[in-house]
């Protein structure tokens, strides 16, 4: 085996990714030549050409394919190496890429990002906010936050804290309008959904075993929960917004809870669980992220559980 390949392999992978030698060169720091020559280097040893180019974009040939899977192998086992050597190391470093709802991501993760840079100098964050399903392997995720009743299996897993929604709306907007005492009572009122499907506006409740759905009715709706609590403090109407959205306006009195009594169901609920992969080793600042969310969310508050999935 020709080892003096394994650098030009990492740039061969780095072009197929980038989808372009002159990007591969910003990225690397490297001059689009040099990028080439690697290219060229690595077609002349293997004796076969990996990539087709053209004015626009690049192609990978059939052995292109095949090597760019195997260079990916290579690069994963040289991570591996890498964060095997880190966990035991004392001091947490390197990136760290965690993906989460956006919501959350924006409300309760963000907030306390700035804390733990300062904490730990040497660990740089990649915070990927999405509400999308991420695979933790493909998606390069190193720690992912979701919100469900039941965690994937083969993931180890930590439950932060619970994810409960509630309706509210501001004094004001009540005093003007009345205050619903009944589920049945928001019908008469301007309610603010997700507004993606018709069912975003069935809001349904549950108290004492008893459960009511209403079909609201308003005349604004927002997919962001952000929006949507901007537009309950404007007066707007009584918007459904999670707890952890709404809490802090909560506590200073700007909107306060309708139907306190009642609980509000949505799909968008359940635990909020941290979850890693299975691995034997543990690089020092996945450790230091996870035991930092976990102080972070106890001292607020919010239950802490630790456990694996099976």
């Amino acid at each position: 085996m020709n080892l003096s390949l394994l650098p030009d392999l990492a740039t061969f992978v780095l072009i197929v990714e980038q989808g372009s030698f002159s990007a591969a060169a910003r990225v690397s720091g490297a001059t689009p030549s040099a990028i080439s020559r690697s290219v060229s280097r690595l077609e002349r040893e293997l004796g076969s050409k990996l990539l087709h180019r053209t004015t626009r974009k690049l192609a990978l040939s059939e052995t292109g394919k095949s090597v760019y899977e195997h260079a990916l192998d290579m690069l994963d086992a040289a991570r591996q190496a890498i964060d095997s050597s880190s966990s035991a190391q004392q001091i947490a470093q390197g990136k760290l890429t965690i993906s989460v709802p956006k919501a959350v991501g924006s409300f309760v993760i963000h907030p306390l990002i700035p804390e733990f840079l300062q904490r730990y100098p040497q660990v740089d964050i990649c915070l990927r906010l999405e509400d999308r399903y991420i695979d933790l392997i493909d998606g390069g995720v190193d720690l992912a936050l979701r919100i469900t009743h039941s965690p994937s299996p083969g993931l180890y897993g930590r439950a932060l804290m619970p994810v409960t929604h509630v309706i509210c709306a501001t004094p004001e907007y009540l005093r003007r309008n009345g205050t619903p005492l009944q589920p049945l009572a928001l019908r008469e009122h301007s309610c603010i959904s997700l507004g993606e499907t018709p069912a975003d506006a069935r809001w349904k409740f549950r108290r004492a075993g008893k459960t009511e759905t209403i079909t609201t009715q308003g005349r604004y709706a927002a997919n962001h929960t952000g929006v949507r609590l901007d537009a309950v403090k404007r007066h707007l109407g009584i918007g459904s917004l999670p707890l952890f959205t709404a809490q802090h306006a909560l506590s200073r009195g700007e909107i306060v809870q309708v139907l306190p009594e009642w609980e509000f169901i949505s799909s968008y609920s359940g635990e909020l669980w941290l979850l890693w992969m299975r691995n034997q080793h543990m690089p020092a600042r996945m450790r230091a992220m996870i035991d930092y969310l976990t102080e972070k969310m106890a001292a607020q508050g919010a239950s802490a559980s630790t456990s694996a999935t099976q």
